[in-house]
């Protein structure tokens, strides 16, 4: 991603979460925003992204896209070494449980596009430019 587009997406988070979530959930691109946070698998370290998501009944999905690169994004192997995360929609912080689906899940083309769809296919776009097939990650909330 270009440095202009990622300073963007800092700022935008930044607002978001000094604004308790008052303001960021639906700024970027008018696609609904939530916040992740997650845990550094080797920093113990508190991480926080803002990440599009689509709805696909109590569940929230994300795609850990990032932008197209090689790489999966750093909060991914985070959710995925420690599951239990906390979500912020708005002014609501919710706890759940992320699990990263790929192809062969018989619902990963269903989940796909639903976040392609709110992305206006930008996901699509993103998986053209890498190898890696790209996560569709589940957040389920804890009940």
């Amino acid at each position: 991603m270009g440095g202009v587009f990622v300073n963007v997406l800092k700022a935008h988070q930044w607002v978001y979460e000094h604004s308790r979530g008052v303001v960021g959930h639906r700024v970027l691109f008018g696609n609904p925003t939530l916040l992740l946070r997650t845990v550094g698998r080797k920093t113990g370290v508190d991480r926080t992204s803002a990440l599009t998501y689509g709805r696909d009944g109590d569940d929230y999905l994300v795609t850990a896209s990032n932008g197209g690169s090689p790489r999966p994004p750093g909060w991914l192997a985070n959710a995925k070494a420690e599951p239990l995360c906390e979500i912020q929609v708005g002014t609501s912080r919710i706890t759940v449980t992320a699990r990263a689906t790929y192809p062969d899940d018989p619902d990963y083309e269903r989940r796909w596009r639903i976040v392609d769809e709110v992305n206006q296919g930008r996901y699509t776009e993103y998986q053209k430019r890498t190898k890696r097939p790209i996560a569709v990650v589940v957040l389920t909330p804890a009940r």
